[in-house]
């Protein structure tokens, strides 16, 4: 650190190679660090671990990063404690792979006390081994059991430091950050994004495939419409290929991240709702976080005795609607998950259009982000809480990437309309006769958007806005002006963008 506390060499050279010091042990295997963990752990019904942590949800508003504010000597006093704590005390060290793209893949290194393994043990789950003898080019070291709660990120440097928090959401999140950054610096987007791949067959009987993106804030049922194969009976189908963070490229390919696993939202999962994410849960690969498990290895899904952001680590393998890949070829179509209940089912949106849906984020707060604030209306630009640098030039850099690559928009609500429940088969139905190109649009008077005027085998007629939202149109009015000024907020957006708010 410099005399004056505003800048330190770079922190990973101050790092002992992890596979000769002496106070790390070097890439554990799954079951070494399980062994590890043993003394916290839960074992449950399915044989698999089970653990609960002091901390539930990410600490957003006790995280800062080096281009976005200016630090100074506390700063990087914590990024020192985190060193400090790597070189002196007992430490598991870990390296994986994000992604897999040869643009937009990394090598990852992880450290954290051994005794703390079980966040290391998921989220080893998460991603592929590293190659033999690479070099990180992301550093994360965490200490749970700091007496301060902080996450510092050197973007620059490819370091994170997160203290005073046993949260394995942030280990996670500190590469993906870091992996979301890099892909906008190479001209592309970092999306907090679902990718699935579509494959339909033609009127000649080829098979035509769509590319799709879903963005959404957690627990908004992104993970479930990713993994959702649509009802299609073979040759046709649909995979999913990422759940969580992506890399939209200039060509128009979507950059993966997470190669072995999800990290899913667990309450309420069951048999019938979700069945390809239970029995991946109720698998003994997987890992849960902070869900209900009874001394006796029984689970309880439903159960928010810990916290309603419990969390399961499921594996690809066990997924049958997850693809092999996760780098989808080409992007045909993005969706903007909503449950904002004065927007339609479906609307098809303008670049700009779906430029403003990216600015406004529109969601409601959920325990991922919030626990104390969950059900609450949020708004998050691209639905993203880890962007870097500004949220006005990504809109733009949003805009500008999918009219070039004509990619059609939807605003998609997988809430109500009204008091109208909007139900997963519903959504289900908009998203396979989207994916077909067979329903029929047409402009909105009441919400100033192109709606469906008929979609094959459903009534959408019980989503009209005007007759189930009371007073719609002074709702609306007051809607656009609420956009208006939150749209204000971002010197850096367009003028073409901000006009066409809806």
């Amino acid at each position: 650190m410099s005399q004056h506390g505003t800048a330190m060499d770079s922190p990973t050279a101050t790092l002992a190679d992890p596979r000769t010091a002496d106070n790390v042990v070097y890439d554990p295997t799954l079951s070494e660090l399980r062994e590890f963990a043993r003394e916290k752990e839960t074992t449950t019904e399915y044989g698999s671990p089970s653990y609960v942590s002091e901390h539930q949800s990410r600490n957003a508003d006790l995280t800062e990063n080096a281009l976005d504010a200016e630090f100074g000597a506390a700063d990087y006093a914590h990024v020192r404690s985190a060193l400090d704590a790597a070189a002196d005390r007992e430490m598991v060290c870990l390296d994986r792979k994000l992604g897999r793209h040869p643009e937009n893949s990394y090598v990852c290194r992880y450290y954290v006390p051994k005794e703390f393994s079980r966040i290391a043990l998921s989220w080893a789950k998460l991603l592929e081994p590293a190659p033999e003898d690479a070099e990180p080019d992301f550093t994360t070291v965490q200490v749970p059991d700091a007496d301060e709660v902080a996450i510092r990120v050197l973007p620059d440097e490819g370091f994170t430091a997160v203290l005073g928090t046993d949260y394995s959401g942030e280990a996670k999140k500190s590469f993906l950050r870091l992996f979301m950054l890099d892909a906008k610096r190479q001209g592309g987007l970092g999306l907090h994004a679902g990718t699935k791949r579509v494959r339909l067959e033609s009127d000649d009987g080829e098979l035509e495939t769509v590319g799709q993106v879903f963005l959404g804030l957690s627990g908004t049922g992104k993970s479930t419409l990713t993994a959702h194969g649509l009802g299609l009976e073979p040759p046709e189908d649909a995979t999913m290929l990422q759940d969580d963070v992506c890399a939209l490229r200039p060509d128009g390919t979507v950059a993966g991240s997470e190669g072995e696993g999800l990290y899913i939202k667990t309450i309420g999962l069951g048999p019938d709702e979700q069945p390809a994410m239970y029995e991946a849960a109720t698998h003994e690969s997987a890992v849960l976080e902070n869900v209900d498990v009874a001394a006796d290895g029984t689970v309880d899904f439903d159960s928010d005795a810990h916290t309603s952001n419990a969390r399961g680590i499921v594996q690809r393998e066990h997924l049958p609607s997850a693809d092999e890949d996760i780098d989808l070829g080409s992007i045909d179509q993005v969706f903007f998950i909503t449950r904002n209940p004065a927007m339609p089912s479906i609307a098809k949106l303008s670049p700009e259009e779906a430029a403003v849906a990216f600015m406004l984020g529109e969601s409601v707060q959920t325990s991922a982000g919030d626990p104390d604030k969950a059900g609450e209306a949020i708004r998050v630009v691209g639905t993203n809480p880890f962007i870097i640098g500004s949220e006005g030039e990504e809109g733009n850099r949003f805009r500008d990437l999918i009219s070039d690559l004509d990619v059609e928009a939807y605003l998609l609500n997988t809430g109500t309309v009204g008091g109208r429940d909007i139900g997963v088969d519903d959504t289900v139905t908009l998203l396979r006769e989207v994916s077909r190109g067979c329903i029929e649009w047409a402009d909105d008077a009441t919400t100033g958007l192109t709606v469906p005027d008929s979609v094959p085998e459903l009534d959408v007629s019980r989503f009209d806005v005007a007759d189930a939202l009371d007073d719609a149109d002074e709702q609306l009015s007051d809607l656009r002006e609420e956009r208006e000024e939150y749209l204000d907020e971002f010197d850096d957006l367009d003028e073409s963008i901000r006009s066409a708010v809806y």
